[in-house]
């Protein structure tokens, strides 16, 4: 299912998708909260030896890219809510991601994931992109090969449907 894409109060944009997965809830937390579980599915382009994701209220969080991203610069951010296994929300930079998770019968998880953002124009690169990073994360959560997916399928989507 794709994300959908709807203004804010104060002018941003928040990109929103919704996913069930065949996991409980705690597993699901791991994943999205362990550096060592990140590297499987979360943005492809991080040094994972070199992220400072130390989670917990206020904490600081230092995104760095990999030798060959360099340009794209040094990310930083603060985790701004965290109730575990049920919330996290953090800052990157001028972006707010926010995962809410619950349990959907006994083994089983219901997330819900928030990325909110300035430019109306990011939300198709964006859509497509974390669209095929939660496609990742549900395989390396299954077990299965976790290799990098096309994004440019869904990029077509997102460019159809939020372009």
């Amino acid at each position: 299912m794709l994300g959908t894409l709807k203004p804010t109060d104060d002018g941003r944009f928040a990109l929103r998708f919704e996913r069930r997965f065949r996991h409980p809830q705690a597993k699901v937390w791991r994943a999205i909260t362990e550096t060592d579980q990140l590297r499987a599915w979360f943005v492809q382009i991080l040094d994972y030896d070199r992220l400072r994701f130390d989670l917990g209220p206020g904490a600081r969080l230092v995104f760095v890219p990999k030798a060959e991203h360099e340009a794209m610069g040094i990310g930083y951010g603060q985790v701004t809510r965290f109730d575990p296994p049920n919330l996290l929300e953090y800052t990157w930079d001028s972006e707010k991601l926010r995962w809410e998770l619950e349990p959907d019968g006994d083994a089983a998880c219901r997330m819900v994931f928030t990325n909110i953002f300035d430019d109306r124009d990011s939300g198709v690169s964006l859509g497509a992109g974390w669209h095929a990073g939660l496609d990742l994360l549900e395989a390396s959560l299954d077990g299965r090969e976790t290799n990098q997916p096309a994004w440019e399928s869904p990029q077509a989507d997102y460019e159809r449907t939020l372009g």
